[in-house]
């Protein structure tokens, strides 16, 4: 049976986060932000995510996919939701968590989904993934047929760093490098795929914590806009108690903000008063997105931290 029959890949991951960087061996691509899928297209679709989950029963809006491409294939590609012509994260993954066939209905007709591919596994008959990256490219070009529902994703040669520095511009989730003759590694990590992403730093008050499971602690994050101390979410990575236990702070028993926000019933308040540093994805939501804890700063006071707008 044939990668096309078995319908069981695992894509192929980033390795670490680098700067971004310039190179003749790399091709640079725009890293989408979606929810990473692979197709099957013959005469039918069939759409899978990284967990294997069929993806067409909640974006029904794509099922005629296998109508934009040439030959029987197999796409790698990012399923994405644009909302005023940005990939919008959010959207896509709130539709991915619905069941009820009439709520889906409903969503993909206000907010119809779509797929960039960058990459071909499959072509007519013959498994491609041992095939340098540039070549599989052609194929792909050769491959789609381009139109609302899909589109092949661009990319640049050599110049990374301008790149780069478009995508922050755009606001955008980033860029990844690729080696032009890296081969397709199922389920595997390879350095030969590199992720540069666009990071924004925010000084955010420490509001409280909660304490997790596998003894992880969650930071409770505030800012003020104007005078009002407003809700920011939460940071879990890189943050701990022993790290919030170097410094002094005040325990307090009620929320400074002056209701518990959702999902913060166990959370032990603290005096608004320790600042810290949380590097995440830029977002134009009321938390952030995938924020890593950086540490405490004592170098502002916490009516600096405010909302950006």
């Amino acid at each position: 049976m044939d990668i096309f029959d078995k319908k069981d890949i695992s894509p192929m991951l980033i390795s670490e986060m680098q700067d971004p960087f310039d190179s003749e061996d790399y091709i640079y691509e725009i890293k989408w932000d979606g929810i990473r899928c692979v197709s099957y297209l013959d005469e039918t679709t069939d759409m899978r995510n990284k967990r294997n989950k069929l993806m067409i029963p909640i974006f029904p809006e794509l099922e005629d996919l296998y109508r934009q491409v040439k030959v029987k294939c197999i796409l790698d590609h990012e399923l994405l939701v644009l909302k005023n012509g940005a990939p919008d994260f959010y959207e896509v993954q709130k539709r991915a968590l619905m069941t009820n066939p009439f709520k889906i209905k409903l969503s993909s007709e206000k907010y119809p989904a779509s797929i960039i591919a960058y990459d071909i596994l499959y072509y007519k008959d013959k498994d491609v993934t041992d095939l340098p990256l540039i070549e599989r490219k052609k194929y792909l070009q050769e491959v789609v047929i381009e139109n609302n529902l899909i589109s092949v994703s661009r990319y640049v040669e050599n110049n990374g760093i301008m790149l780069f520095n478009l995508v922050k511009e755009k606001g955008l989730e980033g860029i990844v490098a690729k080696r032009k003759d890296s081969l397709y590694w199922q389920g595997k990590k390879s350095k030969d795929w590199i992720k540069c992403k666009v990071m924004s730093t925010d000084d955010c008050i420490i509001c409280g914590y909660i304490l997790k499971s596998n003894n992880m602690t969650s930071l409770v994050l505030g800012q003020y806009d104007d005078d009002t101390l407003i809700y920011r979410g939460h940071v879990t990575l890189g943050a701990s108690l022993r790290i919030l236990n170097q410094h002094k702070y005040k325990v307090i028993d009620y929320s400074p903000f002056g209701y518990v926000p959702e999902g913060n019933n166990d959370a032990v308040w603290l005096a608004p008063e320790l600042v810290c540093i949380v590097e995440s994805m830029p977002t134009e939501k009321d938390s952030f997105r995938q924020p890593v804890f950086k540490g405490v700063r004592d170098d502002k006071s916490p009516k600096e931290c405010k909302v950006e707008k």
